[in-house]
């Protein structure tokens, strides 16, 4: 019974602070209001279990950090500097056609991840990218150049067969400097010509972060720079 009320008494308390912080969705997490909420999750968990801690001092504790995620909310929805220095600020990863490396390096993403996340927002060629920033959510969001991006109903009005060519998928044959011999081989060529191309353009394996082929055999690399 004990415990039955203590867990009734923290789920309420919980209850009231959600209530009192606000609505957010998992993803859209902060890295603050992530620690914060495993803080507060801690705290309501180890005073159920935990007999020897007194109740009203969990109940205490929590209310101090439900204060805190209230008075932190309300200062950064008031002042932006205070904002960028709790959530941060987005980091462009790709722009200009190339990727920015000093901001991957910074946010501990490797070109192969980011790949991964344009993929999953089905932008599947790099080619057809026009940016990627990183948001303060950890989530990545890309823009597509306007060539790629979804018809509207305006361009519905347009000839739709000529926009509508069926798309080809660029080979990406090396990644993070890590060739992928089955790319390879989709692009029909093998590793002899690779190491030729390489050396005619005067090119490492490893300081290249991503080099691809396309149907067209157009080759496209972009360059590891120096931090």
């Amino acid at each position: 019974m004990i415990i039955v009320k203590r867990s009734l008494v923290m789920f309420i308390t919980l209850f009231l602070i959600v209530k009192v912080l606000g609505k957010k969705q998992i993803k859209n997490l902060t890295l603050y209001d992530y620690i914060l909420s495993i803080t507060i999750g801690s705290i309501a968990g180890d005073t159920i279990i935990s007999l020897d801690t007194p109740l009203r001092d969990g109940v205490l504790a929590l209310l101090i950090f439900g204060f805190i995620g209230y008075i932190t909310s309300y200062i950064t929805f008031h002042s932006h500097t205070v904002e960028e220095m709790v959530d941060g600020e987005p980091l462009v990863l790709y722009e200009n056609n190339d990727f920015n490396y000093h901001n991957l390096e910074i946010s501990k993403l490797s070109v192969a991840k980011v790949l991964e996340q344009c993929r999953l927002k089905n932008c599947f060629d790099i080619s057809e990218l026009e940016c990627a920033v990183l948001e303060t959510s950890g989530d990545i969001s890309i823009l597509l150049k306007g060539t790629h991006q979804p018809l509207t109903s305006n361009d519905i009005k347009k000839d739709i067969q000529k926009n509508s060519k069926k798309q080809t998928l660029s080979n990406q044959i090396i990644v993070d400097g890590i060739l992928n011999e089955q790319e390879l081989k989709k692009a029909h060529k093998n590793k002899d010509w690779l190491t030729k191309y390489l050396t005619d353009n005067k090119k490492k394996l490893e300081d290249i972060s991503l080099l691809t082929i396309d149907k067209n055999n157009k080759i496209t690399i972009y360059q590891k720079t120096n931090s």
